[in-house]
């Protein structure tokens, strides 16, 4: 089994009458870049804050990098770099002074490169040329690059990311991406909560689904598709007798264009499907079967359309 950067056992946290995250069991292997996806009000900021020790569980436990959380957070935290809920900079001093601060007031942190650790980071989220110029006149996707830089500080072997293509344009969302990859190749763990699918389709290994508080999914992002409802797709000029077919064999085959006809395969075997095709003297000119892509099983687990995902 692989070694897991990040581990939770019952993690419960209730405020007052509502149960904001209810007995998650999370693992996140080292070296993975997972993306953490769930509707509003699921229960996804208040996990990565209990994760970092910024607020107290209930019940159960986390462990992070191998570490109890919060018992050990002085010895996990410098090796961890966050951006959650979007950045908070001093909106009067330059990104790069911003930066020395946040520097500053890490004790691990060595003050002699401190100058070189910042203009490195500045440089590698594309923010060189602002670097001088005061916060307040970033915009929102320069704010959140400088959070992204300000995690990069130090060498880190997990990064949590809430968010962090929010507000860049598409060359900033590409550059952003293109980061995420590189830090995965370095071997550093990457937990992105994210409700764009685009990215997470094409940045993440992993992935978790919450629904109301509780863990509804996790596994490989391969392992996450296969699960979903397996459909055969037939392409044929002869649509109607195709679905008269799939009728015959109980599958309801969805309405939609002649050229093809889609069906939910169920238990039946692909093969036996396409042999009642041939026996009925239906043209095939192309047969598949397919599974749900990310969007689908999220609305199949969740009763939820991706557009509520934060």
């Amino acid at each position: 089994m692989a070694a897991l950067a990040i581990e939770t056992q019952g993690l419960t946290k209730r405020f007052r009458s509502q149960l904001a995250v209810d007995g998650l069991d999370l693992a996140v292997p080292q070296g993975a870049v997972f993306g953490f996806l769930g509707p509003n009000g699921s229960g996804k900021t208040t996990t990565i804050r209990m994760l970092l020790g910024l607020v107290a569980a209930t019940a159960g436990g986390a462990r992070v990098l191998d570490a109890d959380m919060p018992r050990h957070g002085d010895s996990v935290l410098p090796r961890v770099g966050a951006l959650v809920e979007g950045p908070a900079f001093s909106p009067y001093l330059s990104g790069e002074a911003n930066l020395h601060r946040f520097d500053a007031a890490d004790r691990r942190a060595p003050r002699r490169t401190r100058a070189a650790r910042v203009a490195e980071a500045l440089d590698r989220v594309g923010l060189s040329h602002a670097a001088r110029k005061k916060v307040h006149a970033y915009s929102l996707g320069m704010k959140q690059r400088l959070g992204l830089a300000n995690a990069l500080l130090m060498p880190r072997e997990l990064l949590v990311l809430d968010e962090p293509t929010n507000g860049l344009d598409p060359q900033g969302t590409r550059e952003v991406r293109a980061l995420i990859r590189s830090f995965a190749v370095d071997g550093t763990t990457v937990f992105v909560s994210s409700h764009l699918l685009a990215e997470v389709e094409q940045i993440c290994t992993h992935v978790g689904v919450m629904s109301a508080g509780r863990l509804v999914a996790q596994g490989t992002l391969e392992e996450f598709r296969d699960e979903g409802e397996a459909r055969v797709l037939v392409r044929t000029p002869d649509a109607a007798r195709a679905r008269e077919v799939l009728a015959g064999l109980g599958l309801a085959a969805d309405p939609g264009e002649d050229a093809f006809v889609t069906a939910p395969l169920g238990t039946t075997p692909p093969e036996a499907v396409v042999a009642a095709l041939v026996d009925a003297g239906v043209r095939v000119r192309g047969f598949e079967t397919v599974h749900a892509d990310l969007e689908q099983r999220f609305v199949e687990l969740t009763g939820e359309g991706f557009d509520v995902v934060q």
